[in-house]
């Protein structure tokens, strides 16, 4: 859904507004709404987070967080799952993981939901390459296929194939198919 408002504004006072369920994303000085995540949506988004976090439990490597912002270039957005480099997660005073995230993350994965404008999802995986991100999925539960976008902007389709999935330089020890992420809806 997109708001409209009688003027412009800017991102700081998009940042000043409460937070909405689903979020809302600033882009392009407009807002929109994320729609509401659905079952297949939603269980892939668990699954695939807890799968990422359990790969980089023992070398930490990464932190992933499902449905965190991330402001960066003039635009405000809430990717399904961000995955940050463990150096490049921004501290608080204390040293403990900061709330605000104004930065890219490293690593962008975007479940699609049913009637969601796969452009308006692409131009964010784009926004996140184009402000260092490494690699970035878009996975399209309806056609059980996964786009992967690499930092030059190159894309692969994966089905549900055995074979496995391109990740970040900084996940290689990760091993997922298309074909397993797929079976996840199935059990």
């Amino acid at each position: 859904m997109v708001q409209a408002l009688s003027r412009s504004i800017t991102l700081e006072e998009f940042l000043a507004r409460p937070e909405t369920k689903p979020a809302n994303e600033y882009i392009d000085g407009i807002i929109r709404q994320k729609p509401m995540p659905q079952g297949k949506h939603s269980l892939l988004q668990r699954e695939l987070t807890f799968a990422l976090t359990m790969a980089f439990r023992a070398d930490k490597a990464a932190q992933v967080f499902p449905e965190l912002r991330c402001t960066f270039g003039a635009c405000s957005i809430v990717a399904d799952i961000a995955v940050f480099k463990t150096e490049r997660i921004p501290r608080d005073d204390n040293g403990e993981i900061a709330n605000v995230f104004k930065l890219d993350p490293d690593w962008s994965i975007e479940i699609l939901s049913p009637n969601q404008s796969h452009t308006r999802v692409i131009r964010n995986i784009l926004h996140c390459l184009d402000y260092g991100a490494e690699m970035s999925w878009l996975i399209d539960p309806q056609e059980a296929c996964i786009f992967v976008y690499q930092a030059d902007k190159s894309v692969q389709v994966f089905d549900q194939q055995a074979q496995n999935l391109p990740t970040p330089a900084f996940a290689q020890s990760l091993t997922l198919s298309g074909d397993k992420i797929f079976a996840w809806l199935k059990n």
